[in-house]
């Protein structure tokens, strides 16, 4: 199907009057410098809202993705018969970049059911499944999240427990996933489930299953930040029909691995490799405030951190000038996350080094206990997306082309 595509100047002309005509535009007082000690002193590395204000918030998420789909902007890039305008990404490219001169509710909360499951029904999904789901989700009408992990398989995605058993004309699946973020916002899920005792990789089936099925239960997960930015899932024998099967029976393995890229995709789109976490500013503010400044150790281990982060700024740089070209990204994705992760732990050291007991009660002094989540939350990146060992095996193996543990274990032995 083709369309009449507009220039990409009239474009981006006619979408800003769009916007203009709904939206306000952000305050440029709004921009000004940080200063230590002034205005709310909240420090995070990993979001983590409230997940009854993310309930109370959804209307609102959903009226601003159906504004969006009904002046053609809510998948710019999307095809036309699944309810994109199938324009060229450098036009939703445009379009994200103007969104942010305006007061918009932003898809936040959409990062995995956009992200993540439509690009992989698009590519995995029946007709059906794509015609009705995608317009759904991205209209906001059906949000969706990832059911991979579990208590005994969360790096080891091919131990999974979960069991679909073939019952008529559906599955009946039984089990339990884990760390599942926006489970609690949730319409549908993918869901991975092992439909076969072996062999291993070949042995596991995609689903869409109806987050609100009877038999299913989600649970918040407390972490040490003291957030619930996770949930348990809890299946107990969730009737899912045929045709929400995603893929072919027994392709499961190759559907999480299209859907794990995406969220790697996805975690470093913004921060790649760590890039643009909190402002050199607010580093010196809380150095000062400790009165450290003059400290050779303190000051060495700041150079050191502040390299780090303007490297991966600098990578990301490249990899959007590779994506303007149209280049698709390469093996650096996974170098990505694990660049995000190291980078992540380096913040929380730092900043645990500067305060030491400053950090650790609650004593009311501006800048202080509020870094706790920074220190307590960037452990967690090592696991979101895949482990980092699982991910530095993966660009052994697969990009650098080193033998599995067990093929060098064998070549040993003979």
């Amino acid at each position: 199907m083709t369309i009449d595509r507009p220039d990409l100047a009239d474009f981006t002309r006619v979408a800003d009057q769009w916007l203009a005509a709904r939206f306000d535009r952000v305050a440029q007082d709004g921009r000004r410098r940080f200063e230590w000690g002034v205005g709310p002193d909240e420090v995070r590395v990993f979001q983590e809202p409230d997940p009854a204000v993310e309930v109370d918030a959804l209307p609102a998420l959903r009226r601003w993705r159906r504004e969006l789909c009904a002046g053609g902007y809510g998948w710019i890039d999307g095809p036309l018969e699944y309810g994109g305008a199938g324009l060229p990404a450098a036009y939703r490219r445009a379009f994200e970049s103007l969104l942010r001169n305006y007061v918009v509710v932003g898809d936040g909360a959409l990062t995995i059911s956009l992200g993540m499951i439509a690009p992989t029904i698009l590519r995995f999904g029946t007709e059906e499944q794509r015609r009705e789901l995608l317009p759904a989700m991205y209209s906001g009408d059906a949000i969706a999240c990832q059911l991979f992990s579990e208590p005994g398989a969360g790096s080891d995605l091919a131990a999974i427990g979960t069991r679909a058993v073939r019952d008529g004309d559906g599955w009946r699946i039984t089990g339990q996933k884990v760390w599942t973020s926006g489970a609690h916002l949730a319409d549908i899920g993918e869901l991975i489930a092992r439909t076969a005792v072996e062999p291993r990789h070949k042995n596991l089936t995609a689903f869409i299953v109806d987050m609100h099925a009877p038999g299913v239960e989600v649970r918040p997960l407390r972490q040490m930040t003291g957030g619930a930015a996770f949930n348990e899932v809890f299946l107990d024998n969730v009737f899912v029909s045929d045709d929400r099967r995603l893929g072919e029976v027994g392709a499961g393995w190759q559907i999480a691995l299209t859907t794990l890229a995406h969220e790697r995709n996805a975690m470093g789109n913004s921060s790649f490799g760590g890039a643009g976490i909190l402002s050199t500013e607010r580093f010196i503010g809380l150095i000062r405030s400790q009165d450290l400044q003059d400290d050779p150790a303190v000051r060495r281990d700041f150079g050191e951190l502040v390299s780090h982060l303007r490297m991966a700024r600098w990578t990301n740089e490249v990899m959007a000038a590779r994506a303007r070209s149209g280049a698709a990204p390469g093996p650096e994705i996974a170098l990505n996350k694990i660049g995000l992760s190291d980078n992540m732990r380096r913040v929380g050291d730092f900043v645990g080094g500067v305060l030491g007991p400053a950090g650790v009660a609650d004593a009311g002094e501006w800048g202080t206990f509020a870094w706790t989540s920074v220190a307590l939350g960037a452990p967690g990146y090592r696991l979101g997306g895949g482990t980092d060992e699982i991910i530095r095996n993966t660009v052994a193996q697969r990009v650098l082309g080193l033998p599995r543990d067990d093929e060098r274990a064998g070549k040993v032995a003979r």
